[in-house]
């Protein structure tokens, strides 16, 4: 059974998020783990608020967290858990992940980054630490099956083998069929290279075809992608140099994933 760990902190976007990944484990039969993470404010400190009533502040969270996964364990038959914690949200994270030995963690995206460079948001700090495959909720995305994925990836540079391994896994679990697009910035034929041949042969259990278009607007060919597929799932790789890294780390991949109501997974080496 896969498991899927979904960050809340009982916001909107976080309550959405939850949904959604409820929606899809129920239809693969996948358990659900909410993760939570409560620190003491510097406001309750400096108020020298007792250790007593702190107590019942994280007691209270902790009822809250294990009643909400009640409440979805009921309305969606899912398999629950809940991972309440406190101290650096990273470690504990990663704690959480290894102990319940995730496949998946879900967040909410918050519309307020639409206006903030990514390098600020929780959701891109923990792409670019974790090195864990991420999916990232808007609040305008409804779950209605996983049919199409749209795999935005520079095919000229290559896709590791790994990358092309979870993609094919993921079409298999929700019989989805893969759109492997690639915006070239150049003129190029890639009909027959062996990057090519190596993402056909890697993708050959699965339904899968191809597009290229020329751009030197990356970004907005793959927005425009995502309304013309009607795409379900835009799945990208954030790399580590170059455009295809600063893509993850800029505030239109936010607007292009949330404006058009798709999920945004990141597939990280």
């Amino acid at each position: 059974m896969k498991t899927i760990i979904v960050a809340t902190d009982f916001s909107a976007e976080a309550d959405h998020a939850m949904t959604y990944a409820a929606a899809a484990a129920a239809e693969r039969g996948y358990k659900l783990v909410l993760y939570n993470l409560y620190n003491t404010s510097i406001h309750a400190m400096n108020a020298r608020v007792s250790g007593s009533e702190m107590d019942k502040i994280s007691t209270w969270r902790r009822d809250k967290l294990k009643e909400i996964a009640e409440l979805i364990s009921g309305i969606y038959h899912i398999k629950t858990d809940i991972h309440f914690a406190s101290g650096d949200f990273y470690e504990e994270l990663v704690g959480c992940i290894h102990l319940h030995s995730a496949d998946l963690l879900v967040m909410g995206m918050p519309e307020k980054s639409l206006e903030q460079d990514l390098l600020g948001n929780t959701i891109t700090q923990v792409i670019d630490r974790l090195k864990f495959p991420t999916l990232s909720i808007p609040l305008q995305a409804q779950y209605k099956g996983i049919k199409h994925i749209l795999f935005a990836c520079d095919i000229a540079r290559g896709v590791h083998a790994k990358i092309l391994n979870d993609v094919k896994v993921l079409a298999k679990d929700f019989g989805a069929t893969v759109e492997v697009f690639h915006v070239r910035q150049r003129a190029e034929d890639l009909s027959n290279s062996e990057e090519l041949n190596l993402v056909d042969h890697s993708l050959a259990q699965v339904d899968h075809f191809y597009k290229q278009v020329q751009s030197s607007k990356i970004i907005k060919a793959i927005e425009d992608e995502i309304i013309a597929s009607q795409t379900d799932l835009l799945v990208m790789v954030p790399y580590r140099h170059g455009f295809w890294d600063s893509l993850l780390r800029k505030s239109k991949t936010r607007v292009m994933a949330s404006g058009n109501s798709v999920p945004l997974l990141s597939l990280p080496l």
